[in-house]
């Protein structure tokens, strides 16, 4: 923690006006979470390519056998091959979700992080925004946000950027080794 905190709170303190600063502050490191959480799924993809194909394909290949099978008439047959890819594209399904959330694996390192510099900093709120929440929120209120909208601007930026755009052509097209 002591060897990136001076990093961090550089961003906290780039223009000298203190809400400024806490805002870009909070986008820069929502940013750097995005890309780390970026940065880490695309190797796992990279690095488990060949099983992710491996499953497609099984699924694919019991899903034609199994309509095959239903057009021959054969139910028990037609059945049986149907569940077996229904298993297969759970197996799938599960480990993309997987590595969908391994995307947020930097968010509770920053909180974690941002609880050290502003526990005690309180934001109040105005009308209406303070009958939902209450007069005062914390710094996660921001932070949460801040990561979506981050998020979505990656999205955005990832075609873009040098090694973004292989991963983004690998996620386009599955197939291209």
């Amino acid at each position: 923690m002591r060897l990136i905190d001076p990093f961090l709170i550089g961003f906290f303190r780039l223009t000298g006006y203190s809400l400024v600063d806490f805002f870009t502050g909070v986008f820069c490191l929502c940013m750097g979470c995005a890309v780390l959480g970026e940065l880490t799924i695309s190797a796992a993809i990279r690095l488990n390519r060949s099983h992710l194909k491996a499953l497609k394909h099984e699924v694919s290949q019991k899903e034609t056998l199994s309509m095959q099978a239903y057009a021959d008439g054969d139910r028990v047959s037609y059945k049986a091959l149907n569940k077996a890819a229904n298993d297969v594209w759970g197996r799938y399904f599960f480990t993309m979700a997987a590595y969908s959330a391994g995307i947020l694996w930097p968010v509770p390192f920053a909180l974690g992080w941002m609880q050290t510099r502003f526990q005690n900093v309180d934001f109040q709120l105005a009308f209406p925004l303070n009958l939902v929440f209450g007069d005062y929120v914390g710094y996660p209120f921001i932070f949460i946000p801040m990561y979506i909208f981050t998020r979505i601007i990656f999205k955005y930026l990832r075609p873009r950027l040098p090694y973004f755009r292989g991963v983004q052509i690998m996620l386009d097209h599955p197939e291209k080794p």
